[in-house]
């Protein structure tokens, strides 16, 4: 099985049972919090492999979701110079396995490049679930 490193933003009920559907199936997830790691344009462009820019965002990050930042506008320079000054744009979990990196949670590119057990949580477990929800997810701690 599989030794994640699994930067999250802590709070957030998605990477919860994410995190908990990965060490149901054996692996070991060590959690970090992506709002307060070092970023920087280097590090974190391996993450998003051949994913279009766009999808390198987080979809619920609420200047995305008011349409202050449209995604489909900025080069993979001008996103990744946001992102290291707004990690809360990132899109998430990233995933270190072995030097292998990822962002998102797709269950099934997951499952066939770890695995995964037939224990998935109910709903969507990559997006917000508070994406139609009156009240936004708590606001981070502040960070220095």
């Amino acid at each position: 099985m599989a030794t994640i490193v699994f930067y999250e933003k802590p709070g957030c009920g998605n990477n919860t049972k994410q995190k908990v559907w990965l060490a149901a199936s054996g692996h070991t997830v060590l959690a970090k919090n992506l709002l307060i790691e070092k970023w920087t344009a280097e590090r974190l462009r391996p993450f998003f492999g051949e994913m279009p820019v766009s999808e390198w965002f987080n979809q619920a990050a609420p200047s995305v979701k008011s349409g202050e930042i449209d995604p489909a506008a900025y080069t993979a320079d001008e996103a990744l110079a946001m992102m290291v000054e707004q990690p809360l744009l990132i899109r998430r979990p990233l995933m270190d396995i072995e030097g292998e990196l990822r962002a998102g949670f797709d269950a099934d590119a997951v499952r066939a490049w770890i695995g995964l057990n037939d224990a998935k949580p109910a709903g969507d477990i990559e997006a917000c679930p508070k994406s139609h929800d009156a009240k936004p997810c708590p606001a981070p701690e502040a960070v220095t």
